[in-house]
């Protein structure tokens, strides 16, 4: 077995990738004309998030972590922005959306109470 990196253990990260790969399958049946369009944007924006993570999760200084925190939460937005247009150009069906939607809520979660920790810890 495998050694995990330390962000890997985080859970936010975790959901977060797994968001990741969720976009990148469903988002495999967009018409062929989005290729450098929508499909391209909502996966970099997908990949944003865990990547984000992981780079800030190394930062020593807890203002650069949370910056990159922020930075992920930044792209989740962007993520659920592009899901939401997939599903008004009927790119997802409604349930494909209400899966996407579903997870980018529990990473946003996970990546507020990461920030809240951070900054409870940065500020006591």
């Amino acid at each position: 077995m495998m050694d995990l990196r330390p962000y890997q253990r985080l859970i936010a990260w975790q959901e977060g990738y797994k968001l990741c790969l969720i976009i990148y399958e469903k988002s495999q049946n967009f018409p062929k004309e989005e290729q450098y369009g929508l499909t391209s944007q909502v996966r970099r924006a997908a990949t944003s998030v865990p990547l984000n993570i992981a780079e800030g999760n190394r930062k020593i200084s807890k203002r650069e972590r949370a910056q990159f925190f922020e930075r992920s939460a930044a792209s989740l937005e962007e993520v659920h922005c592009c899901s939401l247009l997939a599903h008004d150009l009927k790119y997802f069906e409604d349930d494909v959306f209400a899966q996407v939607d579903a997870q980018i809520n529990r990473v946003s979660f996970l990546l507020t109470k990461l920030l809240n920790a951070i900054r409870t810890v940065a500020n006591p």
